[in-house]
C-alpha cells in the first residue's frame, strides 16, 4: 500500500435532502488549501511561526504523498457505516461531511480554511465546537508538527490501557456518545492540520478510523492497525526533526 497524501480538505457541503449526496473531492497533489504541503503562503498561519517545530517534512518526502493511505469514500454515510470504535477527523470539510452523516467526530482537527480561503459559512456552523466536550488551541506551520500540535493530540486521545478505548467510542442512535462515552476534542489549528494525520494513525488505538481528505478522490478512511500504524511511523521518522521527543509527547514507544 501507498503512503498517504496529504489531505485535500475540499468538498462542497452535500445536499441535506439527499442522504447520499458526495462530497466534491479536492483538487489533486494539494495540501487542504491547494497548494503543495508546506508551500502555502501562511496567510492564515497567524502566530504560528512561532511555535516550537519538532519535525519538518523535506522536499525530498512530498513525492511519497500521492496515493490514498485507505479505502476512499464518496459518501460519509457509507464510511460511518465501515468504522466502529474511535473516530479521528482531519480537516474542517471531512468533519463536516461526518457530522451531517450523524456521527460528530471523537477528535476533530480544524484549521478554519480550505483552498486559501475561509471555508463557507454552513461548515464552519456544521463543525461548531459547542458540540465537543473541550475546546483546545494549537499553532502549527505548514508542513511541519509542532509540540503544541502533538500535545493537543496526545490529549485528545485515551491513554493505551484506559476505559476510553476505541471499543467504547461507538455510535450511538445514529452519531455520538452516552454519557458514558469518551469526550470529544476538537482541536482549532492556528496554520495547517494535514500532517497531523500521520501522528494520529500512530498514536490512536487499534480499531480507531481516522479520516482525512484524499486530493481529487474524497475521504479516506485509515483503519488503525499494525500495518496502517507502522507505514505512518515510518513516514514520520523520514520527517526531518527530533523523532524522539515527538514520539514521547505522543506517548508511543521511542524504539
Amino acid at each position: 500500500m501507498s503512503p498517504p497524501s496529504p489531505p485535500g480538505d475540499r468538498c462542497d457541503p452535500p445536499d441535506s435532502s439527499n442522504p447520499s449526496d458526495s462530497p466534491d473531492p479536492p483538487n489533486e497533489e494539494s495540501g487542504s488549501d491547494g497548494s503543495n504541503p508546506g508551500t502555502e503562503d501562511d496567510e492564515n498561519s497567524g502566530e504560528a511561526d512561532d511555535a516550537e517545530v519538532l519535525l519538518s517534512l523535506p522536499d525530498d518526502l512530498r513525492g511519497e504523498f500521492k496515493e490514498p493511505f485507505g479505502p476512499v469514500f464518496t459518501d460519509a454515510r457509507e464510511l460511518l457505516a465501515e468504522s466502529e470504535g474511535l473516530l479521528v477527523a482531519i480537516g474542517d470539510v471531512v468533519t463536516y461531511h461526518l457530522t451531517d452523516a450523524g456521527r460528530v467526530p471523537d477528535v476533530a482537527v480544524l484549521d478554519g480554511y480550505t483552498e486559501r480561503t475561509p471555508v463557507e459559512e454552513a461548515i464552519r456552523e456544521g463543525t461548531s465546537s459547542e458540540v465537543y466536550d473541550e475546546r483546545v488551541e494549537a499553532t502549527n506551520p505548514a508542513a511541519t508538527l509542532t509540540t503544541e500540535i502533538l500535545v493537543a493530540l496526545a490529549d485528545a486521545l485515551p491513554e493505551p490501557g484506559t476505559a476510553d478505548d476505541a471499543d467504547e467510542a461507538e455510535n450511538i442512535e445514529g452519531g455520538g456518545h452516552g454519557d458514558s462515552g469518551p469526550k470529544r476534542t476538537v482541536i482549532d489549528v492556528d496554520g495547517e492540520e494535514d500532517l497531523l494525520t500521520l501522528p494520529a494513525i500512530v498514536a490512536a488505538p487499534d480499531g480507531t478510523s481516522v479520516v482525512y481528505g484524499q486530493p481529487g478522490e474524497g475521504m479516506v478512511r485509515v483503519p488503525v492497525d499494525d500495518g496502517t500504524r507502522s507505514r505512518a511511523r515510518g513516514l514520520v521518522e523520514r520527517m526531518d526533526g527530533d523523532h524522539e521527543r515527538a514520539w514521547e509527547l505522543l506517548g508511543v514507544p521511542t524504539g
